[in-house]
């Protein structure tokens, strides 16, 4: 399917299936086309050309309140003038469901989502998850065959979002309905989702599983943009047996696993994530343990509890890298100035023609 706008490809020629069942999160900078694509899976947008199939049939022509599909958007869209049940059984009620019915569907189901008793509060009595739980019972009552997502967790602060995508994955384990996510936040995509687009400038780069993308990449663009990543530019100075000798313009050297065709002398990118290089305060130990090691010089600490890192400058050319400290306490005193060793296996790091 596509939808343009002008000259511009807002959707451009995507053509994918998902699941039944199955969480699937399309995950993207703003501006990629994410929210165009869930809009016309919807119904709220016709695209320009294709066709979509919900369950089997074709939507062409069909009406959003008349698709088996249900809308969820990140500012939720309650009624503050309604209490709990009645948002909750809103939908019920519009579709003429008998009023003793409303009620035990409505009370069901906000006992799923961890609400038992709550049809009589007001919505300003919520916190901000339980608003969130009321939404996704809003829409889960009409027991649609596709629940869309639109970034449903970004107005909430960041302790409050960490528990909720756990809830949500476990709410959408518990119901079985076919959710399709969308987002920004690779975190949220990579912890709820069965499989995931990852979409640039109105195309998917790539599509599959969190562990595919973060362990085996196939574009730049998804390597740089699914988890943290040192990123070294320059050309390949030798291809053999499938590893590429990646020289850049600074003066660094390091070997990467090539993915797709590089040929010497070809303009490369290669990709080292900072949990796969290894620190130490003596070469000889990553020496002997057969890794690729170089001497640096340590800029900053970033002390971040279990996400603690350093930032080196490497000796020779001064690349700056970022490298993910160890949870042992091994590195706990380590200074900034101080000169250290790292290294890493040629096979975890990844190479691309540019």
């Amino acid at each position: 399917m596509a939808k343009h706008y002008g000259a511009f490809r807002a959707v451009d020629e995507l053509s994918f299936e998902v699941a039944r069942g199955s969480f699937f999160s399309i995950l993207g900078p703003s501006g990629c086309g994410k929210t165009t694509l869930l809009r016309m899976i919807a119904g709220f947008l016709e695209p320009d050309s294709g066709n979509i199939h919900i369950g089997g049939k074709d939507t062409h022509g069909v009406p959003p309140n008349k698709r088996p599909v249900n809308m969820v958007f990140q500012h939720l869209a309650l009624f503050p003038m309604m209490n709990v049940g009645d948002n909750v059984g809103y939908g019920l009620a519009r579709r003429g469901v008998a009023k003793d019915e409303i009620k035990r569907r409505v009370g069901e189901m906000l006992e799923r989502v961890s609400l038992a008793g709550a049809q009589d509060k007001r919505v300003d009595q919520l916190s901000g998850g339980q608003k969130q739980r009321v939404a996704i019972a809003r829409s889960l009552v009409l027991e649609p065959t596709l629940l869309l997502l639109d970034e449903p967790l970004g107005a909430l602060d960041l302790k409050l979002r960490e528990h909720m995508k756990i809830e949500l994955k476990q709410l959408q384990a518990a119901f079985g309905t076919t959710f399709v996510y969308i987002t920004h936040d690779q975190s949220e995509a990579l912890v709820l989702s069965d499989h995931v687009a990852v979409m640039n400038h109105g195309r998917f780069e790539q599509v599959g599983t969190p562990q595919q993308l973060y362990y085996e990449p196939q574009t730049p663009f998804v390597a740089g943009f699914v988890g943290a990543n040192n990123r070294i530019a320059g050309h390949a100075a030798e291809v053999k047996d499938g590893t590429v000798t990646v020289a850049s313009a600074e003066g660094m050297v390091i070997p990467a696993r090539a993915i797709g065709k590089i040929a010497r002398g070809d303009a490369v990118e290669a990709f080292v994530r900072p949990e796969v290089a290894r620190l130490a305060r003596q070469s000889a130990l990553l020496a002997d343990a057969g890794l690729t090691h170089f001497s640096a010089r340590i800029t900053s600490l970033l002390f971040d509890g279990a996400n603690s890192a350093v930032l080196l400058q490497e000796t020779k050319s001064n690349t700056e890298f970022r490298i993910a400290l160890p949870q042992t306490g091994e590195f706990a005193d380590l200074t900034v100035g101080e000169t250290v060793a790292f290294g890493f296996d040629p096979q975890r790091a990844v190479c691309f023609a540019s």
